[in-house]
Parts: structure tokens; C-alpha cells; sequence
């Protein structure tokens, strides 16, 4: 029997970016449109891939590997930067049903590759009732982010932080710290090397894996009706 070959982001996904960085202009992309399919089909190939790994033990909204996938045309609105085009390969993988919280992103860029998880942008009720639980009993929190897992995976909790105390709590809270953060992003970096060896895909599904702790506490939270019921 054949052995399986496995599902990997190959050198020339990332030898298009960075000639991509290069041309970033519509009249190039036009003219190299064709490799740029062939190497989006591959990355759909592998994102497919982590799809099935993830919805072994989650329940994912995202049908397939390819919906995933975000474009590569940058809106140029309202930015200062006017190139046309992402010089990334992206996508996230969503939680099915509001009981499920958090969502799943992979983000392939030469030198600077991550998957990253948690609350971009919690709306302020949301913010509340993370602070409030928080401010009520940190150490479930504390307990997840201290775990030998946690630690060897993400290092530590990542996100905007306010530089003053939050309105109505406590300067002195113990976990003030934490009552600090307006953002909850747990981030795993890979380097080119990683991203292209053949072990990358369980890589990714390990580190999403290890997610879940954080993603099961904040889904409690954040759909509980602030009297923990």
C-alpha cells in the first residue's frame, strides 16, 4: 500500500508572496492570475485538511476548507497604503452556535506566520461579563494560563491592555492585571522552516487543540445571564 503523502504548504506558495510583495500592482497580478489560483488551490488543499482535524473534536460553522479562505484584495479605503493586494495567505475556521465562543485563524506569511484565537474585539457587554468574572473569582482564568500547555504553546495571554484602571473596579483587585485587557488573543508563532516541513498541519491542529480550555471558559462566561446561570 501506497504510504499516505502528507498535506503541507509548499516552498512555492511562499516564493508567490514574496514575489507578490515585490509586483504588488493589478497589472502584474493580472498577467501571473494563473499561479496565483494554483497556489490558492493548495493552500484550500491544506486548509480543508486542518478542517477535518478540527471538527474531530470541535463543532465548526465554516463548510469547507476553501470558505475559510480570506481574499487577497486589500480594501484601500480608508488606508494610507494603496497596494491592491495581501501579501499573506489567511483564513479562520468559526464555532458553531452561539454556545461555542472564540474562532480559529491562520495567518502564512514569510517571516511572519502565526495562528491565533480568542476575543479581537469583545463588544462592552461581553468586555463586562469577562470582567465581572474575572473580578469575581480569577483563578479559573489564572489556572488555564498557567498550565505547563498553555504556556509551551502560547506563552501568555496577548491583547490591548488599558494603561489605567477600568471604570468600576478596583485599582488593588489581585487580578487587576487581567481586568486590564480589552483584548484576549492567544498567538503561536511558526518560522518559514516550520510552516514548510510535513509536520506543520498537526502543528496547527495542536495549537488550535490547545485552545479549547480558554475557549470553553469564555463561552461559559460570556453566555451565562451574569448570575452564572
Amino acid at each position: 500500500m501506497a504510504k499516505k503523502q502528507a498535506i503541507t504548504i509548499q516552498l512555492s506558495s511562499f516564493d508567490f508572496l514574496r514575489t507578490l510583495k515585490q509586483n504588488n500592482n493589478r497589472e502584474w497580478f493580472n498577467e501571473h492570475k494563473p499561479v496565483y489560483q494554483q497556489e490558492l488551490q493548495a493552500v484550500a488543499i491544506f486548509a480543508e485538511a486542518l478542517l477535518q482535524l478540527l471538527s474531530e473534536t470541535d463543532l465548526i460553522e465554516t463548510s469547507s476548507g476553501e470558505k475559510s479562505l480570506h481574499r487577497i484584495y486589500r480594501d484601500t479605503r480608508f488606508s494610507k497604503d494603496k497596494t491592491p493586494y495581501k501579501t499573506n495567505w489567511s483564513g479562520h475556521f468559526r464555532r458553531a452556535t452561539r454556545q461555542r465562543r472564540g474562532g480559529y485563524y491562520f495567518h502564512l506569511e514569510p517571516g511572519n506566520s502565526f495562528v491565533a484565537g480568542g476575543f479581537w474585539g469583545p463588544v462592552a457587554e461581553d468586555l463586562k461579563l469577562i470582567r465581572d468574572d474575572i473580578a469575581f473569582d480569577p483563578a479559573p482564568l489564572r489556572k488555564i494560563l498557567n498550565t505547563k500547555a498553555f504556556k509551551a504553546t502560547f506563552g501568555t495571554l496577548q491583547g490591548e491592555q488599558l494603561k489605567t484602571t477600568p471604570k468600576g473596579y478596583d485599582a488593588t483587585h489581585e487580578a487587576i492585571d487581567l481586568l486590564r485587557y480589552k483584548q484576549f488573543l492567544l498567538i503561536r508563532k511558526f518560522t518559514d522552516a516550520e510552516v514548510l516541513n510535513k509536520t506543520f498541519l498537526n502543528e496547527v491542529a495542536n495549537a488550535f487543540r490547545e485552545m479549547r480550555p480558554f475557549f470553553n471558559y469564555m463561552s461559559e462566561v460570556l453566555t451565562a445571564d451574569g448570575n452564572g446561570v
